[in-house]
């Protein structure tokens, strides 16, 4: 099931949105959305969540009780379903935010959705899907968004990934959608540039969340399962925190541990040897593909 959580923030003059997703994963929306509000120091907020399916008990279940969290956090909370692969979805979208509550300061652009398998071995449909949710879902809500964040001089932000920096072996399909999004950002900057409107880019590294249980194998089937020892990984706390902090100091780059800074440090100088890592990180994974 592919979740979307869609919020809306709004305290005094200022407003929050952020479709915010990860595969499996529900639990960003409102992480981002509360550390928002401790660093803005508000305490009154409003919000529109969604959710993909929401016809399924199990989801709806999810998507209420998501709900009751940000009420209980004191929000005004509405909902509608998305799926940020169709366009006119996203469209609609929008257009219950800005019904709800008028305005629009910060999108934050966090769908999600990984693989595990090498591209020898992948069906092209998997890189499709991928590019679908990752880089089309992002185009989809930007679209829309763009003239009230325009309008606000406010936050375009991308949650993108360290394998949005460098070539991730073995997640051939998420390292080309992320880097699609990161060159869509990019350019989006450049030409706002004199309309005030702020873009960043998010690189969080291995994150434990459940979208690896989520990925993609290379028939396209879920994965179920991580390879990955989550316990050693961020948190979906520290995450939000600091993309939150890098929006209310309007960053460029958001990085975040020794695998985001390092990698772009790194690469600049010797891409080889950062190869190098790469792979030998991803072999190391239990029944990595690269063996």
């Amino acid at each position: 099931i592919r979740f979307c959580i869609f919020l809306v923030v709004i305290a005094e003059t200022t407003t929050y949105l952020q479709p915010i997703s990860n595969v499996g994963s529900n639990v960003h929306g409102y992480i981002v959305t509360t550390e928002l509000i401790r660093i803005e120091s508000h305490d009154t907020f409003f919000l529109v969540v969604t959710q993909r399916h929401v016809v399924r008990s199990l989801s709806a279940g999810t998507l209420y009780r998501n709900v009751v969290v940000l009420w209980a956090e004191g929000g005004k909370v509405a909902y509608s379903a998305c799926d940020v692969v169709k366009e006119e979805e996203c469209k609609r979208l929008i257009e219950v935010a800005i019904e709800a509550f008028g305005s629009i300061d910060v999108l934050i652009c966090n769908a999600g959705l990984s693989m595990r398998a090498l591209f020898d071995d992948c069906d092209l449909k998997v890189l499709h899907r991928l590019m679908d949710v990752n880089f089309w879902g992002t185009v989809n809500c930007t679209k829309y968004a763009l003239p009230w964040l325009q309008r606000s001089k406010g936050s375009l932000v991308g949650i993108s990934s360290v394998a949005g920096i460098h070539g991730l072996p073995g997640r051939t399909g998420y390292s080309a959608s992320k880097y699609a999004m990161t060159g869509f950002l990019d350019t989006i900057r450049v030409e706002n540039l004199k309309k005030g409107l702020h873009v960043m880019t998010a690189c969080p590294g291995f994150t434990a969340s459940n979208v690896r249980f989520s990925a993609l194998t290379a028939d396209g089937s879920q994965q179920g399962e991580t390879p990955r020892n989550e316990d050693k990984m961020m948190t979906p706390q520290e995450v939000a925190h600091i993309v939150a902090r890098g929006i209310k100091r309007r960053k460029r780059l958001c990085l975040m541990e020794w695998e985001g800074r390092g990698t772009h440090f790194l690469k600049k100088f010797c891409p080889g040897f950062v190869d190098k890592l790469f792979y030998a990180a991803m072999a190391k994974e239990p029944d990595s593909p690269l063996k």
